[in-house]
C-alpha cells in the first residue's frame, strides 16, 4: 500500500486531496475518533469510500494499516505537522461545518 514518505508530501496533492467535501467529512471524523476501522458509509458505495480513502492515502493525508481482513485508517497528524505547520488544524476546524458521515469503529476506545 503507498503511502508516502513525509518529505515527499506535496502541498498541491494534499490541497487537491482536501478539496472534496467528503474527504473533509472523513478528515473531520478521523480528527475527532483517532484510527477507525470503518466499517460502511450511509451514502456511498464500497468502490466510492475506496477511492476517497486512496486520494487521501496518496496524498499523504491518512496511514492505512491492514490487519487480516480489516483496514484501519488514521490521520497523519505528525507528518503533515512537521511539513505544514497549523495546516492540519485549520482544515480539521472547517471541516467542522460537514457532517459525520462514516459508521466507523474506532481502535483506542474514543
Amino acid at each position: 500500500m503507498l503511502h508516502p514518505d513525509p518529505g515527499q508530501i506535496e502541498l498541491p496533492l494534499v490541497l487537491a486531496a482536501l478539496s472534496d467535501p467528503t474527504r473533509l467529512s472523513i478528515i473531520r471524523q478521523l480528527a475527532e475518533d483517532g484510527e477507525s476501522m470503518c466499517r460502511r458509509l450511509d451514502f456511498a458505495s464500497k468502490s466510492n469510500l475506496s477511492y476517497h480513502f486512496a486520494k487521501l492515502r496518496e496524498a499523504g493525508i491518512t496511514r492505512t494499516r491492514i490487519e487480516g481482513t480489516a483496514r484501519y485508517i488514521s490521520l497523519r497528524r505528525d507528518d503533515l505537522d512537521a511539513r505544514f505547520p497549523g495546516l492540519l488544524d485549520s482544515v480539521i476546524t472547517a471541516a467542522a461545518a460537514y457532517p459525520r458521515i462514516m459508521e466507523a469503529e474506532p481502535v483506542n476506545g474514543k
